[in-house]
């Protein structure tokens, strides 16, 4: 049986001259702290990652999130870290750092203090209140252009435009558009194969990439089938230049 952990969010503060208790929290506010909660521990493809499950206790409010171990762990180092380097998060990736940054904020909107720690023995703990001050270098986000393949599984959207396409290598991503551009495109690519072309930021030392900021740039039809024939065909084409090479990797090595 998987050995089981927990983060605690406790929250201090007042709701007009009351005490903050779960009985006058806001299910607003209960929904934004778990949406956030589940970026602190696994920022990166959900699809994979174990249950979390939840309890709302007194004593103020606390969040309880209950999850692997092994994962609570890694949290824990986490706060140390950020503990360590002077709030420093240039270190977490994107979706961490959001979180992180979105509980700053709301301490300081809502004049409330959070109290982050785990059930690992001996853990660090931080306090975010409204003097609070996470340090994250934006130089080191860049615009970069991105291609991506996979399956459309949402296409449009009332208030705002976006593509949901589903990836391999990153989960769903959801890419914001113009509504006319999506309004414009004449095929219905819902559960089809296509590629997409945006414009998004990238950590210029890790390469990592902001999936919150992709904007679609265009729609590209993509047929598997036709892209390997097409393949095919170029490294037929370039085995002609090939040709009186012997060992084309150590050919490589020495133009390297």
């Amino acid at each position: 049986m998987e050995r089981i952990g927990y983060i605690q969010i406790k929250v201090v503060g007042k709701k007009g001259n009351l005490q903050l208790t779960p009985e006058n929290y806001d299910i607003k506010d209960i929904i934004s702290v778990l949406e956030h909660a589940e970026n602190l521990l696994f920022p990166n493809n959900k699809k994979e990652r174990p249950t979390i499950s939840y309890d709302i206790q007194s004593g103020s409010v606390k969040h309880i999130l209950k999850t692997s171990l092994q994962a609570i762990i890694g949290f824990n180092a986490l706060l140390l870290q950020i503990y360590n380097n002077n709030y420093s998060i240039d270190f977490l990736e994107s979706p961490t750092a959001r979180a992180f940054e979105y509980f700053q904020d709301s301490a300081k909107k809502q004049g409330v203090a959070f109290e982050i720690s785990t059930s690992v023995k001996d853990s660090g703990e931080l306090i975010v209140d409204a003097y609070t001050e996470f340090l994250r270098s934006e130089e080191i986000w860049v615009d970069a252009e991105f291609y991506f393949y996979g399956i459309v599984t949402d296409f449009g959207g009332k208030e705002k435009a976006n593509i949901h396409l589903d990836t391999k290598e990153y989960g769903i991503l959801k890419v914001n558009s113009d509504k006319k551009m999506l309004g414009d495109y004449e095929s219905n690519p819902l559960y089809k194969p296509y590629g997409i072309r945006t414009m998004g930021k990238q950590n210029v030392h890790t390469g990592e990439l902001d999936k919150s900021s992709l904007k679609l740039l265009e729609i590209v039809d993509y047929d598997r089938n036709y892209k390997d024939d097409y393949i095919s065909e170029l490294i037929s084409k370039a085995s002609i230049s090939w040709a009186g090479i012997g060992d084309a990797d150590e050919w490589l090595s020495e133009m390297r």
